[in-house]
């Protein structure tokens, strides 16, 4: 079985550079050279059998086999360092299991992950990544789960609303400066970036701003959300992206909103609560409801 095991470390050398599209910048956040980064990314490319990346002059694509790759490594390699958290030192008593889509994972609830371990530091936060309905058959058990809508819930839990959320054109600053967004119509100038996984979103946003012919310069589509708000940090077009993945992006900067006033409403999160859950649970869902979603 172990033989079956990819590099770890190349592993983690490639979710970085397909976080930010450039060997360089993984380089210097890995703090070892650019050669070392190429180095791993070839070699667990040799391993898989197939390119992860599309290298052309001066930009780095993910191949579809990257993006598919790059969208299961990233949420497991949070859950492996969460797992070595909880390793550290004693033994916590107590552990929580959440279950949410991968997306989620990594664009709202991992970054907030810190606050709840230092207000519970004997709770062990256990982040299930999937994009079954929570319960399904072969599902792995869980004490909280977080999902849109109403729709698909197992019989037994208890639900409570919690996140609303709603749709916003989102761009990188420097491709905002350079054409700038003051109107609907200034769309057009811009390549769209869209996902798959949220095919209809811009339809309905362009049939709520009365620009359902709109006729953008270009579109980009990727497998999984978490690609498109990657391509808006680096510029190559805009997004229309739910504000729960990219509120952290809007306060720092990295992204911003030129129509803030024209959102397209999206379906609430709700909470699941498995009905043999703990304490732990009950910690985990107040810090939800205190702040976390504010």
């Amino acid at each position: 079985m172990a033989s079956r095991m990819p590099p770890l470390n190349a592993v983690r050398v490639f979710a970085v550079a397909a976080r930010h599209l450039s060997f360089t910048r993984a380089a210097a956040e890995l703090h070892v050279t650019h050669g070392a980064v190429s180095r791993q990314v070839r070699a667990l490319e040799d391993f898989l059998g197939t390119p992860l990346f599309e290298r052309r002059i001066r930009q780095l694509l993910l191949t579809p086999a990257g993006q598919r790759f790059h969208a299961e490594v990233e949420p497991a390699l949070a859950q492996i360092a969460l797992a070595a958290q909880g390793t550290r030192g004693p033994a916590p008593a107590q552990s929580v299991r959440v279950n949410v889509r991968p997306s989620f994972a990594v664009r709202w609830l991992i970054p907030r992950l810190p606050g709840f371990v230092a207000l519970h530091p004997d709770i062990v936060p256990q982040v299930v990544t999937s994009t079954q309905t929570p319960g399904a058959v072969g599902a792995e058990p869980f004490d909280l789960a977080i999902r849109r809508g109403l729709d698909g819930w197992p019989p037994g839990l208890r639900l409570q609303p919690f996140l609303e959320d709603e749709a916003l054109v989102v761009g990188a600053p420097a491709l905002l400066r350079e054409r700038p967004v003051a109107t609907p119509q200034a769309l057009a100038a811009h390549v769209l970036l869209a996902s798959h996984s949220r095919g209809e979103d811009w339809a309905r946003w362009r049939r709520l701003a009365g620009l359902a012919r709109l006729r953008p310069a270009g579109w980009l589509h990727f497998d999984h959300l978490h690609f498109v708000l990657q391509a808006a940090l680096d510029g190559l077009g805009l997004a229309l992206a739910p504000a729960s993945t990219v509120v952290q992006d809007l306060a720092s900067g990295r992204l911003q909103a030129p129509l803030p006033a024209l959102c397209l409403p999206l379906e609430r999160y709700y909470i699941g609560q498995a009905p043999d859950a703990g304490p732990a649970a009950q910690a985990f869902l107040a810090w939800l409801e205190d702040g976390a979603g504010a």
